[in-house]
C-alpha cells in the first residue's frame, strides 16, 4: 500500500483541515513542506500547475482540493465516517457553505491591516510584499469576490450567533450530533482566526463554538513524518497509478474519456492543468499527465467547484 504524502505548509487554513482529517481517520502519513507562495516547481510537477495548498499524494495519485482529499481518505478507512449514513447531503452541503462562505468571512477579517501587522511582524517587509502580491493573483481570475473587511465584520455575528444557537441545542458533541466533514469544513477558517489575540475574540466571545472548536482540534494530525518533495517526486516515478474508479464515465457536456483537456478551480487558484480526460464520475475527475520530474501521475479534482474545457 503506498504511503499517503501531504504537501502542505503549517499555516494553511485549508491544510490544517487535512491535517484534522488525517487525524480524525487515525492515519499515518508523510509530511511534505512546500512554500506558501509561488513558485512551487516540486509541487506543480506533480500536479500539472495547481498550486493550491493541500496536496494529497498517494504513489502516482494526485488529489486536488480537500473536498475530494476527505472522499479519498474514507476509501483509505471507512470509519469513523465523515459522511454518517443518513447525513450524507447535509453534512457534504453544510462543509461546501463553509469552505467558501465562511472561509472568505475569516481571509477578510485575517488580512484587516491591524490583523497583518501582528501576524507578519516577525517578517521582513520584502516577504510581507511578496505574500500580499501572491495572494491577489491567487484570487484573480476566478469567480471569487474578495469581500471587505467591514462588509466581513458586519455579517460575522450572524454566522456566529446561528452556530452558537445550533451548538446549544445540539444533543451530541458536534455540529450534527456525531462528528462530520462540517465539523473539519468550519474548524479551519476558526482556527485560522484564532492564531492571533486581533482575531481570536471572534471565535472566542461564543462558548459553545469555542468549546466545540476545542473537541475539533482535539483529534489532532495523525503520526506524521516528514518527507523531501524529492522524495515525493521519487515515490511518484517509480509509482504506477491506481486503476480508475469502478462508475460509469458521464459527462452532460459531451466530454469523452482520452480527450485533451484542462481542468481549473471556478473560484480562485484557477490555473488550469491540461492532460488526457480518463474519469468523470458524480463527484471526481481524472485527468492523466506526464512529467519528466514526476513521471505519469494521474491527477483527481472534485467535480464541484472546477470546469473542464477542451485543448
Amino acid at each position: 500500500m503506498s504511503e499517503l504524502i501531504l504537501h502542505h505548509y503549517p499555516t494553511s487554513p485549508f491544510a490544517e483541515k487535512a491535517r484534522l482529517l488525517l487525524g480524525f481517520k487515525g492515519l499515518s502519513w508523510r509530511s511534505v513542506h512546500i512554500s506558501p507562495v509561488m513558485p512551487k516547481p516540486d509541487l506543480t510537477a506533480l500536479t500539472g500547475g495547481y498550486r493550491k495548498t493541500p496536496v494529497l499524494q498517494i504513489g502516482a495519485d494526485i488529489y486536488c482540493d480537500t473536498s475530494l482529499i476527505a472522499r479519498r481518505l474514507e476509501q483509505e478507512k471507512a470509519l469513523p465516517a465523515f459522511f454518517p449514513e443518513g447525513q450524507e447531503f447535509t453534512t457534504a452541503s453544510f462543509a461546501t457553505w463553509a469552505d467558501s462562505v465562511v472561509f472568505q468571512h475569516a481571509v477578510s477579517l485575517v488580512f484587516q491591516p491591524e490583523s497583518v501587522a501582528v501576524r507578519f511582524a516577525k517578517l521582513p517587509p520584502e516577504a510581507i510584499k511578496a505574500f500580499i502580491a501572491d495572494r491577489a493573483g491567487l484570487f484573480s481570475g476566478g469567480s471569487a469576490t474578495r469581500l471587505s473587511a467591514e462588509q466581513a465584520k458586519h455579517q460575522w455575528p450572524t454566522i456566529m450567533a446561528r452556530l452558537e444557537q445550533q451548538l446549544q441545542r445540539e444533543q451530541g458533541d458536534f455540529l450534527f450530533g456525531e462528528p462530520s466533514i462540517a465539523d473539519f469544513a468550519l474548524a479551519h477558517p476558526l482556527w485560522f482566526l484564532k492564531a492571533t489575540h486581533v482575531t481570536a475574540p471572534l471565535v472566542d466571545e461564543y462558548p459553545a463554538v469555542s468549546a466545540w472548536l476545542s473537541r475539533v482540534l482535539g483529534f489532532g494530525h495523525g503520526a506524521a513524518s516528514a518527507m523531501t518533495s524529492e522524495e515525493a517526486l521519487e515515490v511518484a516515478r517509480n509509482a504506477t497509478p491506481a486503476a480508475l474508479p469502478d462508475e460509469q464515465f458521464v459527462d452532460p457536456n459531451g466530454f469523452k474519456a482520452g480527450q485533451q483537456v484542462a481542468v481549473s478551480a471556478t473560484d480562485y487558484g484557477v490555473d488550469p492543468v491540461v492532460g488526457e480526460l480518463l474519469f468523470a464520475g458524480s463527484e471526481e475527475l481524472i485527468i492523466r499527465r506526464e512529467d519528466e520530474r514526476g513521471g505519469v501521475v494521474h491527477v483527481h479534482f472534485p467535480r464541484f467547484g472546477f470546469r473542464i474545457e477542451a485543448r
